[in-house]
Formats: C-alpha cells, structure tokens, sequence
C-alpha cells in the first residue's frame, strides 16, 4: 500500500452486478469479485475490499449476507422459527428494528459448515494485490437471534466470539476488519460488544485490525439513533489498529467528541455519504477531510472511506462515489483551507 499519511479504503459491500444473480455459478461470482477489485484499484483506492461478494447467495441476491450468512452456517442455530418463537422476538424492545430473529439458539455455538479461511483464500486468488475482508461483530449476530440455549445475550455473544476468533486464524488478507452497526443504537452494552470484538480480533494475526461502525443503512434510511459521543469508553476500548466511523452527514460537535479517542488507535473518518445519490465533488470531500484535520489535529485522521458500504446504491453511483473519494483526497492534499 502507499506511503501516504491518509490512505483511502472503502468499508465492505458493492452492489451485486446484475448479471451475477441472473446467470449465477461460482465462476461467476468469482468473476464479479475480480471486476470490483478492478473498479477500487483503477479509482486508485489503498486497500479495497471484495465487495463482500463471497457472502453472495443466488436464493437471496438483495442482501450482502451480513447476518444470514454467519447464523445460517453455524452449528447450533436454527434458521426456522415456530409462530411462538417468532412472536417471543418481536417482544423484545431493542430488537424493534428487526421484526424476525435471524435464528434460535437452541444448542451449544459451533462452527458447522462456516468456513472463512476457504472463502478467504479463494477471495485472495483473484484480488491483485492487498485486500480488507469484513466479517460481522459477534455482538450484532447475537442480538439477531432467539436464545433458547444460554440464557443471556452476554454468554451467547461470547459463545460466538469465540466461534469468530476460530474462524479467522490464518486468513490470507492485510486487514480484517469486525463491523459494527447495532451498538450505536444501544451504548449500555459497550463492554460486552467490545470484550467480544476483542477476542475475534485476537485470533488473526495477519495484518492489520479494524472496527467500522455506522447508523445502520436501509434504503437511505438510518436504522439506529445515536451520537459518537456516546462511544468513546467502546472505542477506547477496541484492540484494533483504527476505526472507521460514519461522519459525513454527522454534526460538527460529534466529531469533536472523537478527540477524546486514544491517540494510538487510528481514525478513518467517512467522508462519502451512502444514504444519498448525489455524488460528492472532490471539493466536497476535501472539505470534510479538512474539517475533520481541523477538529481532530493534524495526523490524527489516518484513513478516509464512505460512511458504509455501497450494497443499497447503484453501480453507477457507487463508482463515481469511489472515484470521488481518491480525487477528493488528492484535492485535499493539493489545497490550501485557511479557514473553514
């Protein structure tokens, strides 16, 4: 990767291509990941991601896999719900944003047949250079599921994390990064979310480790309320190289609550704003890099990136919207900001 102080990634999914699920194989999707990878390196992007295209699943294209594919390949979860199961979730307040559990918990967390390491490696085969490859918090996956085996949401977490460390051992990748987005909706739960965060970090060894958390994304719609602020202790508390944040559309005084993060863990700020069509310009960006510089210090933003991942945008969107990321950068570095 470049040597520059800021370097540029995106933070996980692409839309998937519409030839993909209408002509689905895996040489196919084998294909596709090759042509995101192409779009992220010809941008010019430092460490680009897969587009999280070996989550794809032909019986369900309009997803990225997020939850399902974790839950629905692990031993000891089941994937159907009875009607009273069903019903017991949807009573649960702080799962009002999702009406139907991802899986019940009815036995002892394994692995079954989730196997990251393959998926990895055959990511790998076809990335052309150092790639990210995301997985999905245990904290998050937990709060998806129905327990009928643990009974409380702190052993189930743990239960998964340690599943998640398993699974990440050894994967051929310069980043993983553990993502995030259901904690900012519910900041009591800070220290087990980052206790299980810690322990999937623990088990990789090959490069760099990253967090990325957000508000949600649906349609352009923000699933879960919250501020940065509220995080802090969480993120202070990460075992990770940086963190990727949501902060394009955030408020001035939210950032400047990111001052209190510790200086040894690197800031990437999102400076692309996925819940809209419009493309930024690269003046845009560089102003939200240079806000960013301003509030934080200079050197203390180590990463620029999109607030989430692109899955809900259009290809001809989400192109520009990468191309808009490295030439703000480059406009940011090429500018003088007296004063904003």
């Amino acid at each position: 990767m470049s040597n520059k102080r800021i370097l540029t990634t995106t933070i996980g999914s692409y839309p998937v291509p519409d030839w993909l699920p209408a002509l689905p194989s895996e040489q196919a999707r084998l294909d596709a990941t090759r042509v995101v990878f192409d779009i992220q390196r010809q941008a010019g992007v430092d460490l680009p991601t897969d587009g999280e295209l070996y989550r794809f699943d032909v019986n369900d294209p309009d997803t990225n896999g997020m939850i399902d594919y974790f839950v629905g390949s692990m031993g000891g979860i089941r994937a159907k719900l009875a009607r009273s199961e069903s019903e017991a979730f949807a009573r649960i307040e702080a799962m009002a944003f999702r009406r139907k559990a991802a899986g019940v918990a009815i036995s002892p967390v394994a692995e079954g047949s989730l196997n990251l390491l393959s998926d990895c490696r055959l990511t790998a085969s076809v990335s052309g250079g150092p790639f990210k490859f995301t997985v999905t918090s245990p904290f998050m996956l937990a709060r998806t599921l129905l327990d009928r085996c643990y009974g409380g949401l702190e052993a189930l977490t743990m239960a998964i994390a340690g599943v998640m460390a398993a699974q990440v051992a050894g994967l051929p990748c310069a980043c993983l990064q553990v993502d995030e987005a259901n904690l900012p909706g519910s900041p009591e739960h800070w220290r087990l979310a980052a206790a299980a965060i810690n322990t999937v970090l623990g088990g990789y060894s090959g490069g760099r480790k990253a967090v990325h958390l957000c508000f949600g994304n649906y349609g352009g719609q923000t699933v879960q309320s919250g501020t940065w602020s509220r995080l802090i202790s969480f993120l202070n508390a990460l075992e990770a190289d940086h963190v990727l944040l949501e902060c394009a559309r955030c408020p001035e005084e939210d950032l400047h609550a990111l001052a209190d993060i510790r200086p040894e863990l690197g800031l990437g700020v999102g400076v692309i704003d996925v819940k809209v069509n419009h493309i930024e310009t690269p003046g845009e960006v560089a102003q939200r890099i240079e806000r960013a510089e301003r509030i934080l210090g200079p050197g203390r933003v180590q990463w620029v990136n999109p607030d989430c991942g692109f899955w809900m945008l259009k290809r001809s969107v989400a192109d520009r919207k990468i191309a808009a990321l490295v030439a703000g950068l480059e406009k940011w570095g090429q500018t003088p900001f007296p004063s904003l």
